[in-house]
């Protein structure tokens, strides 16, 4: 069942969503050669309480961070690590959530760390138009696949592929909800939007292959063949004046 939200439920997921945003706002500030994914992982855990608002990913179905930190072919759900070290020219995701008076905020990016590749560069361009390109879709009449549909049309345009073992979802009392929204498929399929739908949209795409592994802490998700991946994510309501970005800076 999708949930209609009311504006006053809207706005409540917006200061979530704001919280997000300037969480990752600051993450970025601190991304640079030598530090590693669990200082980023502690640091986003002391904002959030800053802000009073609850880590959304910590404890989530077992997962034991309030960050998700996925370095270069990493997927999703990379876990901080004191190991694991950026280094100049790695590109890193940093996908995070948190939850403040009952309702959830979700958002991700994929940073550079100092100088990346022209390739890197450009994946990562690619991805975060793809979702634009999705979010433009989240129109009152449209499908739901309409969205999935453009993201992956943009990103395949390019010659690189969308994976599809994870998908966005619906958000607001709860970090996930219905409906999954896939970044790949045909248009028109699936319910119609209506006003109050909220959506977390966020494709992940590959330099190469779609195909994804797990690792075997169960958690962190690598392409395949090894080659980068970038992932982008906005929160974002269904209007009657078209879509509106609550995860937005």
């Amino acid at each position: 069942m999708i949930i209609l939200r009311s504006q006053r439920e809207i706005e409540k997921i917006r200061a979530a969503s704001l919280i997000v945003a300037e969480i990752l706002e600051r993450l970025k500030e601190h991304i640079q050669s030598g530090i590693s994914t669990w200082d980023l992982d502690v640091l986003s855990e002391e904002l959030a309480k800053k802000h009073k608002a609850v880590p959304a990913f910590k404890g989530y179905h077992g997962y034991p961070f309030s960050l998700c930190a996925s370095v270069n072919e990493e997927v999703v759900h990379g876990m901080p690590s004191r190991q694991r070290i950026l280094k100049d020219g790695d590109i890193i995701s940093l996908d995070f959530g948190v939850a403040v008076d009952g309702y959830f905020g979700d958002s991700a990016v994929t940073v550079p760390v100092g100088t990346i590749s022209e390739e890197a560069e450009r994946l990562c361009q690619v991805a975060r138009e793809s979702l634009f390109q999705g979010i433009g879709r989240a129109v009152i009449g449209n499908r739901l696949s309409d969205i999935s549909n453009a993201i992956q049309t943009h990103v395949e345009s390019y010659g690189y592929s969308v994976v599809r073992e994870f998908v966005g979802h619906g958000i607001g009392q709860k970090l996930h909800e219905s409906p999954q929204i896939p970044n790949y498929g045909p248009p028109g399929k699936g319910v119609k939007l209506k006003a109050g739908m909220v959506f977390a949209i966020e494709p992940m795409i590959n330099l190469g292959l779609a195909d994804v592994e797990i690792l075997q802490d169960k958690w962190t998700a690598v392409t395949a063949d090894r080659k980068i991946s970038a992932h982008f994510e906005h929160t974002v309501a269904v209007t009657q004046n078209g879509p509106d970005i609550l995860s937005k800076p």
